[in-house]
């Protein structure tokens, strides 16, 4: 099996890399070999950069893919002690954060060997907010209670706040996991307002510029990565028409409705409507302001477009998950929602796994 996936991969890398079959079939050979010995194989720097990129170009459901090529790899396969895997990461996200100017980056640790523990991380993002129950409701992200109390069960304590920073926490094999906190400076942070409603700072609202990806596997080749962080840049609708607004995270809705003076006794009122839309705008307008990379879903449905034409040219199989393509605001405005896209899986990908900590 694993043989196969490896002759897979390297004849399509090694064929959008411009080497020649001899080349290709020379490294089959190579692994074939490596395998027969050792049950696996390493990849070579350049055919984990260039997988890593493949997995971005066919994540089916990601908009963003047109920047696949753009991809920088951080290499931290050698790494084993948690305080080095904790500065891999801090390393990583002050790379990526570049004072705004969000550069999309994967950091990828050791493979699954059975003859050495798995790494992985609790965090479902490097950065993300706690969520606490309490008496009047969820304070903070409820999409972050259960890992909040499991990383209180471990010692750890927030400052009780809407916005309270969780830890990162690496866990290796069997052995106990350990927390640390993300120094505050690698914690990027846009404060939300208004062009128009100076009400809106008002409300105190905020979020965090780079959205690193922790608890999903790359796999390559054959190979699994179940510890390789990844981000790109914010979408401004997974913030203002998700994060904040979904009933079941900061349902925010109402609260900026309210404000606003909408009728919000019946729906025909399109008070929803009008609230997340001037939610998504209070988010589009600080990120531009602070100067912090972010795309508004319009624009990101118009890079799509050219994504899906330069797959064309290149030949390349076009797949895509229109439940998650299409924008959560005006779907029906970008040219996605009249498309159909085959959903078929191609590797390399980045799949996801259970939680760590279950």
């Amino acid at each position: 099996m694993i043989l196969n996936e490896a002759e897979k991969f390297i004849r399509t890398a090694y064929y959008e890399l411009n080497k020649t079959e001899d080349e290709a079939e020379q490294r089959i050979a190579e692994i074939r070999n490596e395998i027969s010995e050792s049950g696996s194989y390493h990849h070579t720097f350049e055919e984990l950069e260039h997988g890593a990129r493949m997995a971005w170009r066919n994540s089916n459901r990601c908009i963003g893919r047109l920047f696949w090529e753009s991809l920088t790899v951080f290499d931290q396969r050698n790494l084993s002690r948690e305080e080095d895997i904790r500065d891999a990461v801090f390393s990583h996200l002050d790379y990526t954060t570049n004072n705004g100017k969000i550069r999309p980056t994967i950091t990828v640790f050791r493979q699954e060997r059975n003859d050495e523990p798995t790494i992985r991380f609790w965090n479902h993002q490097i950065i993300r907010y706690a969520g606490y129950n309490t008496e009047n409701g969820v304070l903070g992200d409820p999409a972050s209670l259960e890992l909040t109390r499991a990383c209180e069960e471990l010692g750890w304590k927030g400052e009780g706040t809407r916005f309270d920073v969780l830890p990162l926490v690496i866990q290796i094999g069997s052995e106990a996991p350990k927390w640390y906190e993300i120094p505050r400076d690698l914690v990027l942070e846009v404060p939300l307002r208004h062009p128009e409603y100076e009400w809106f700072a008002e409300l105190g609202l905020k979020w965090y510029g780079v959205p690193l990806i922790s608890d999903m596997m790359l796999e390559i080749g054959g190979i699994q990565y179940k510890a390789a962080p990844f981000n790109g840049w914010y979408m401004g609708t997974e913030i203002g028409a998700r994060n904040l607004a979904d009933e079941f995270r900061y349902n925010l809705l109402p609260e900026v409705a309210e404000r606003m003076g909408l009728n919000m006794k019946k729906s025909s009122s399109l008070w929803k409507d009008r609230a997340i839309i001037e939610l998504n705008a209070s988010v589009l307008h600080s990120f531009n302001e602070d100067q912090v990379t972010i795309v508004d879903h319009h624009t990101a449905a118009s890079q799509f477009k050219v994504f899906e034409d330069r797959e064309k040219e290149k030949e390349r199989k076009m797949t895509g998950d229109w439940t998650w393509l299409i924008p959560p605001v005006s779907p029906a405005a970008t040219h996605i929602f009249h498309k159909g896209y085959d959903n078929e899986m191609q590797k390399p990908i980045y799949l996801s796994q259970p939680k760590a900590y279950q």
